[in-house]
């Protein structure tokens, strides 16, 4: 009568490989093209919005500002700023928002390179360190890809110059030839008016 109640069996726990997690965690990552089409250009720095970045991370945009404000002695104006209404207009006319009939209620903070870099220190979660990672090698990638353009500027301008020297006899002759044409067509006509 003294019946004893079995808990059911539980499997052993399997030890869980935090690599593995990881490696869904990357699969899952945005790609290097998908990031460079989320930076715009404001104040002549590159930015990522709050809200794209929420989105990167996983959480929502007024839990990443409030862990920002928690932090801010980590995120000085160079890191972060919010948009004047001004560009906050402009940036929803190049980004095609719709007005905020629904939507956000106030101006987007913005994040510069460095901001970005500083949030992998508030936010801990491992998909926020590897989108952080895929974010910075992105920034890495448009720095690079900007050098190659200014050395291709650079060149460009040199060989106007070098061409310009060269064909500055021909350029001179063309002027002559048509200031020749001009003062035969100024003479008077022969015959009568």
């Amino acid at each position: 009568m003294n019946e004893e109640r079995k808990s059911p069996e539980k499997p052993p726990k399997q030890a869980q490989d935090p690599r593995a997690s990881q490696a869904t965690a990357v699969t899952s990552l945005p790609s290097t093209q998908a990031l460079v089409n989320l930076v715009r250009q404001v104040r002549g720095e590159k930015i990522l919005l709050d809200t794209d970045l929420a989105a990167l991370y996983g959480v929502e945009t007024g839990a990443l500002n409030r862990a920002v404000k928690r932090n801010v002695a980590r995120f000085p104006q160079d890191f972060m700023f919010e948009l004047t209404p001004q560009e906050w207009d402009n940036l929803r006319c190049q980004i095609g928002m719709s007005s905020s009939h629904g939507g956000r209620r106030g101006r987007p903070y913005v994040f510069t390179e460095q901001g970005v870099a500083m949030l992998s220190s508030v936010l801990h979660s491992p998909r926020a360190v590897q989108v952080n990672i895929a974010i910075m090698r992105t920034f890495v990638q448009l720095r690079r890809l900007m050098d190659s353009n200014r050395d291709l500027g650079r060149r460009i301008d040199a060989l106007e110059a070098r061409y310009d020297e060269q064909f500055s006899a021909v350029f001179d002759a063309i002027k002559q030839l048509i200031s020749d044409d001009k003062q035969r067509k100024t003479k008077r006509p022969i015959g009568f008016l």
